[in-house]
């Protein structure tokens, strides 16, 4: 039984959430344009000062690992790193994907897989294949997606497709497949799995801990004036 700040930053998205015993408390979240920065601790001030409750009153803080946005996981696991250090309370890591599937998996009462897919730009992905009790079942991976992909995994299944990286495969895959659209990372999806985790003492160092970015950010210049 805990108290937990959930904060969700991997996506243009910047959510942060309270929830008590698992269950959420409130919720702050917004898609406006590189809000993290700005926005975050705002949204931690305003729920707990609309819950009554001092950041001391905190169990926990539960961040989203990634994969995702580096610059929006650098913002989070700051913040959230920031929170811990200063009431001298555990971090919970929590991985976008699993989220992410654990919140569809809700819905789904066929035997199917679940592919969370996390837009990497141009036709790259992050993902990983999950079954319908949204266990992990492949390694989560950096994929350019094309004809070809999950060819060995739609022979005998069904695979439902869904997140920011869903879209641009539509065009690609169209027997086996469902798409379920305007799934986007939020911390509401973290209140149960952060809950699990405090239960089990399932914690990372608040020292050491970085987010998985899955491919080392890179920065690169355009060879055409005003692209990017």
């Amino acid at each position: 039984m805990a108290i937990i700040l959930n904060i969700e930053t991997s996506s243009p998205v910047c959510s942060v959430c309270l929830a008590k015993d698992g269950k959420m408390l409130g919720i702050k979240e917004t898609s406006e344009e590189k809000s993290h920065a700005t926005l975050l601790t705002v949204f931690v001030n305003q729920l707990l000062e609309e819950n009554n409750l001092k950041i001391t009153d905190l169990n926990a803080v539960s961040v989203s690992e990634g994969p995702g946005s580096y610059t929006g996981l650098r913002i989070g696991v700051s913040t959230a790193k920031g929170i811990c250090f200063g009431i001298d309370k555990p971090l919970i890591a929590i991985s976008t994907l699993d989220a992410l599937a654990f919140s569809v998996s809700k819905n789904i009462s066929e035997n199917v897989l679940l592919c969370p897919m996390i837009d990497a730009r141009r036709m790259e992905i992050y993902t990983a294949l999950f079954n319908s009790k949204a266990e992990r079942i492949s390694e989560i991976i950096p994929l350019i997606v094309d004809e070809n992909s999950f060819t060995e995994e739609l022979k005998n299944n069904k695979i439902v497709m869904f997140g920011s990286g869903a879209e641009k495969c539509k065009s690609i895959f169209k027997n086996n497949v469902e798409f379920l659209d305007n799934i986007m990372p939020s911390s509401s999806y973290m209140c149960e799995l952060s809950e699990i985790a405090f239960n089990n003492n399932t914690f990372v160092d608040v020292a050491y801990f970085e987010p998985f970015y899955l491919k080392e950010f890179m920065v690169t210049t355009s060879k055409k004036e005003g692209l990017f």
